[in-house]
């Protein structure tokens, strides 16, 4: 097996591809020879050493892949080997080779290429769940989402155009907002530019949005609350303020948390408000839930509803460029690894 190891917290240049032996499938999984594996910020924050779930290094992180199952552990229905399949992992997915329990494996569409399928999981599941489970979205709801030209940005945008009279507003630098309007943003704002925060009110005549969608986290969270109108919510699902070039920074660890803002259950009822988290890598006892979302997801992928679109695909031995994109917020849409 080779897989693409965080040797220890830092730069990119801490990554290295090794080989070792291949893994073997226990009771009710699965081994699939991977194709694609997505690559996400959380796995970036994690060989910063920012990312609290990843496994101490030296490890291998990766969410999700695209493969063929090529053996079954005991007790498994309903896959085959030589079956093309989307797989949802924890951890260990940037490798040639990984092991699934079946619960997180979903055969692929036959038209589905495999950079494609790995573009899908993570991001469109994570987008699928804030929208649609957590959030309910209704016809006619105000949505800011912030990254909207990244992975998650994009699949909310495409999700939402599936929900009549949805208006969106989207945060990205201005040489991303061409690609914004393509994927339905009503208003793309630059935040390198402007407040974001007046922008969105000047826009909506000093009401607000009913949804924010927040990966940045800290200061940002209470930026976001203070945009709801009555009845509006807020979902965290990043923390992606902590990171800021290729190392961790205690200071700034320290000022972002800081900055989170402190809500009691009074307040929030006082302002009629909701707060939401949404951690998908803490939904894994919940394999019915990801199952019966990630198959609503494929559904519309079927439907012409959503197409992930890949920023760039590199080989492991690229792994350090493909942290970079990502890092410094380069990235339009999905980063793919390839074996």
């Amino acid at each position: 097996m080779r897989a693409v190891w965080i040797t220890r917290a830092g730069g990119p240049e801490v990554l290295a591809v090794r080989e070792s032996a291949d893994p073997q499938p226990g009771r009710g999984e699965v081994r699939i020879r991977v194709h694609a594996a997505g690559l996400n910020f959380a796995e970036v924050m994690a060989r910063q050493g920012l990312y609290p779930d990843a496994p101490k290094p030296p490890c291998v992180v990766g969410y999700e892949v695209a493969g063929v199952v090529d053996a079954l552990g005991p007790d498994v229905a309903g896959l085959q080997a030589g079956q093309r399949v989307l797989a949802l992992v924890r951890f260990g997915g940037h490798a040639d080779t990984v092991c699934a329990p079946a619960e997180r494996v979903l055969p692929m569409p036959d038209d589905l290429g495999f950079v494609e399928g790995a573009a899908l999981p993570v991001n469109f599941l994570t987008a699928y769940h804030m929208l649609f489970r957590v959030a309910n979205l209704r016809p006619g709801a105000r949505v800011l989402v912030h990254m909207a030209a990244g992975g998650v940005g994009q699949a909310v945008l495409q999700l939402c155009r599936t929900v009549p009279e949805v208006v969106t507003f989207g945060t990205a630098s201005a040489a991303k907002h061409a690609v914004l309007r393509e994927e339905g943003c009503t208003h793309p704002i630059d935040y390198r530019t402007e407040d974001y925060a007046a922008r969105v009110l000047d826009l909506t005549g000093g009401e607000g949005v009913d949804l924010v969608l927040d990966p940045l986290g800290g200061r940002d969270w209470k930026r976001g609350l203070r945009l709801l109108r009555p009845v509006g919510q807020l979902i965290a699902y990043g923390f992606a303020n902590l990171s800021v070039g290729e190392r961790r920074s205690i200071r700034r660890l320290v000022g972002q948390l800081s900055g989170v803002p402190l809500l009691t259950p009074y307040g929030v009822m006082d302002r009629n408000q909701t707060v939401s988290g949404v951690n998908l890598g803490h939904l894994w006892g919940r394999a019915d839930l990801l199952r019966e979302e990630l198959a609503a997801v494929l559904d519309l992928w079927r439907a012409g509803a959503v197409r992930p679109r890949v920023d760039g695909v590199y080989p492991f031995e690229q792994a350090a460029a493909a942290h970079r994109r990502i890092g410094e917020r380069r990235n339009i849409g999905k980063v793919v690894l390839v074996p």
